[in-house]
């Protein structure tokens, strides 16, 4: 796991599916764009993240295959104040 990352939570959901919640959550939320890059072939892993906030170095929401397991993990990398209520949109779409 990266530096600065905090798990928030597996799903059962798929990580494409879980990755479009948070993605829609945030946009509908800050009426901003929301960047999602796939970081894995077939919507298999993604970093959605935070609006306002740029690649590679802002905060996001990550979205990988569980690693014990089916579903999705998901964890959640802040950068300075940003997302700091975050990670209750992400559980959300848990």
């Amino acid at each position: 796991m990266s530096p600065g990352v905090s798990q928030v939570g597996t799903s059962q959901q798929p990580p494409k599916v879980v990755a479009q919640c948070i993605a829609q959550k945030w946009a509908d939320k800050s009426q901003q764009q929301v960047v999602s890059q796939d970081t894995l072939a077939n919507d298999m892993a993604a970093d959605v993240y935070v609006p306002g906030q740029q690649p590679p170095d802002g905060a996001k929401a990550i979205v990988r295959p569980n690693y014990s397991g089916p579903g999705t993990w998901v964890g959640f990398r802040a950068a300075g104040s940003a997302g700091s209520d975050a990670a209750g949109d992400i559980q959300a779409c848990l």
